[in-house]
């Protein structure tokens, strides 16, 4: 006989993801929380999502929702992921929840963030609430997978995206790579621009494409755009250093010069031939910038997600580095016979040391096959 009240909590959790989803691409670097208020009688009396980063959290809106505050007493909370227990930038939501009148809460997964990680539970408990904990928790990991990453192990989660023939081209041999995928496919890219923290791109895609890396297809936030120009060689006439968005261009290199930190602003401004973004200085490795301390960097300063659109040398790189958390393999129904491969050398010699893709799932995207697959 199937329990009636686990039926009825993962219905109620499966409402409170849903509105979890609502924040994509808007919270970063925290993670997407949805919260639903339930009477004593079964009544949804309250609902609510962290909207924007810095802002009221899932619980306060759903409180705040809640039009008869009476209904609150031994009401049920369900919320996606464990109530903040510490001083942010918004109050701690487990001491707010302990201070209702409610019998129950329940909580999808417990937050990885150290200065959490069970303490709201444990508060919430003290305060002789009920709690459940783990009701739709690999649908809440899932949906927060960034965040987990991030908060787990430091740097951002990374996504490689390729789009490749058939037969596995990347560009034909004179160089020209638009376009192989069709608009469907072109469109899809632009919806996860607007979902991840950043897109990254090497120095020769920026060369020979001179992307925007922008949303424009949807609507959505702009995202920072990263290049890594070794170097620092780029000419600062492509769009990613002279268009409306310069400031969120971030260029990681390994020349000391361009990071000058004069004292006189005005020398530091030639120097970076006044670039308005922001300049990573890192390790200089067998002559490229060293990857690993670049995400290590990047997510210090916040960034949870980065999207990979770049060419052959630079995704064969991270694959070679063990870098790559997920990958999404666009093939068109086309064929090129030569040109520039999508991936070459990732340090692979023996079928026994295979790169076997995880989860992995198969979607059709207007004319294109979509291959999504983690490591």
């Amino acid at each position: 006989m199937t329990d009636k009240r686990l039926h009825t909590d993962e219905y109620w959790m499966q409402q409170a993801l849903k509105l979890a989803a609502k924040g994509k691409g808007a919270v970063s670097p925290n993670p997407m929380v949805g919260c639903v208020i339930v009477s004593e009688n079964e009544e949804l009396i309250g609902s609510g999502y962290h909207k924007k980063f810095g802002e009221a959290h899932a619980e306060v809106n759903a409180v705040e929702s809640v039009k008869e505050k009476e209904k609150l007493k031994n009401a049920k909370v369900y919320v996606t992921l464990e109530p903040c227990s510490h001083h942010g930038k918004t109050p701690p939501c487990a001491h707010m929840l302990a201070q209702l009148p409610i019998k129950r809460v329940v909580v999808a997964m417990q937050d990885p963030n150290p200065a959490v990680d069970g303490q709201g539970i444990l508060h919430l408990r003290n305060k002789g609430i009920e709690v459940t904990t783990g009701v739709l928790k690999n649908e809440a990991e899932k949906l927060n997978e960034f965040f987990i990453h991030h908060q787990t192990f430091g740097r951002p989660f990374i996504t490689l995206k390729v789009a490749q023939t058939a037969d596995g081209y990347i560009a034909a041999a004179d160089g020209e790579s638009q376009w192989i995928t069709g608009k469907q496919s072109r469109k899809m890219v632009h919806k996860w621009r607007a979902e991840y923290d950043a897109v990254l791109v090497g120095r020769t895609t920026a060369m020979v494409d001179n992307p925007s890396l922008t949303v424009r297809h949807v609507s959505g936030r702009q995202p920072y755009r990263i290049v890594i120009d070794g170097p620092y060689e780029l000419p600062k006439e492509l769009n990613l250093f002279s268009d409306k968005f310069e400031e969120k261009t971030k260029v990681i290199t390994w020349n000391k010069e361009a990071s000058a930190t004069d004292a006189d602003p005005m020398l530091k401004l030639m120097k970076q031939n006044y670039f308005r973004g922001e300049i990573i200085q890192v390790s200089k490795i067998e002559g490229h910038a060293d990857l690993r301390q670049s995400f290590k960097i990047l997510g210090e300063k916040g960034i949870a997600s980065v999207l990979v659109e770049g060419g052959q040398q630079l995704s064969s790189a991270l694959l070679r580095q063990g870098l790559v958390d997920k990958l999404e393999l666009f093939i068109a129904p086309k064929l090129l016979g030569a040109g520039t491969r999508s991936l070459i050398n990732i340090g692979i010699n023996r079928m026994k040391e295979i790169a076997e893709l995880k989860e992995v799932s198969w979607t059709q995207v207007g004319e294109d096959i979509l291959l999504t697959g983690y490591f």
